[in-house]
């Protein structure tokens, strides 16, 4: 029976660990397939396959980090977004399937041949992703972090995808560059000192792609107010937002001037993403 991480021990059959999780049964059997360097049919295969030393030292060492909160994308070094294989680290935040709705409202809004800039890009998965599917698109993304833009790199040659990156804190790199049929971005829109910062996976990632160390709507105001110089003609801009902040941030747009001002819900039915489109 595996009643602690101490019981994770050389001899411990496969079939035995699958049976006594300390974990959720998913996060259990990836970080089982990581130690083993197997997938889901080789554990089911081999069950009565018996840990090494080593291999029950990895996997034990995996489930104790986890026990402490380590997200599991950390821990094995990757997330899927979007149907494709994205490398993580604590440079960058862990790709949501929240964050797939903007991605899709992106693709609906871009033209054939058109161009497309993802801002605050972190682990590239909203770019690379864009890229992907639309290989005939004209793709940049855009980080204040090197280390985020380095994963950002590494994510977009492995999956295929032509990305141009920059280095750049918002808009300060782009006064030479065409305009864009579609800005997309996932800021930090998290205000200062809400609790969800010291709960669950986010106490682990980046803390300045989660919060703009204010109101929660520094970061949505600086591309609301940017993206007119940048945008074409009726080009649109469209920024994830926290669950409360659709109103405040079509306020914010309509404000500004932008047409077709609306939000959209995400899988939990949640606004998730707002946008509008510059005016002629």
């Amino acid at each position: 029976m595996i009643a602690t991480v101490a019981d994770i021990t050389a001899g411990v059959t496969v079939g035995a660990l699958q049976r006594q999780a300390l974990l959720d049964a998913l996060d259990w059997r990836v970080l089982l397939c990581h130690a083993l360097n197997t997938n889901r049919v080789g554990l089911i295969t081999g069950s009565e396959r018996t840990l090494t030393d080593d291999e029950a030292q990895r996997f034990g060492a995996l489930v104790q980090r986890r026990l402490a909160g380590e997200p599991v994308a950390y821990l094995v070094g990757q997330r899927e977004f979007f149907g494709l294989p994205f490398a993580v680290s604590g440079a960058v935040l862990i790709p949501r399937p929240d964050t797939e709705l903007l991605v899709e409202l992106a693709l609906d809004r871009l033209p054939r041949g058109g161009r497309v800039l993802d801002m605050g890009t972190g682990s590239g998965a909203i770019a690379v992703a864009l890229a992907h599917t639309r290989s005939d698109a004209d793709v940049t993304a855009l980080d204040v972090s090197a280390d985020a833009l380095a994963v950002a790199r590494r994510n977009a040659e492995a999956n295929g995808a032509h990305v141009t990156f920059l280095h750049s804190d918002w808009f300060a790199a782009l006064a030479d560059n065409a305009p864009f049929d579609v800005i997309a971005s996932n800021p930090p829109y998290i205000a200062s000192g809400d609790r969800h910062l010291s709960e669950g996976d986010l106490r682990f990632e980046p803390v300045g792609a989660l919060t703009d160390h204010a109101d929660g709507l520094s970061a949505l105001r600086t591309l609301v107010a940017g993206a007119p110089a940048h945008l074409a003609p009726q080009g649109w801009l469209l920024m994830e937002h926290g669950y409360d902040q659709a109103d405040a941030v079509r306020e914010l747009l309509l404000a500004a001037g932008y047409t077709e001002v609306q939000s959209w819900r995400d899988i939990a039915d949640i606004e998730r993403v707002s946008g509008g489109r510059r005016s002629l």
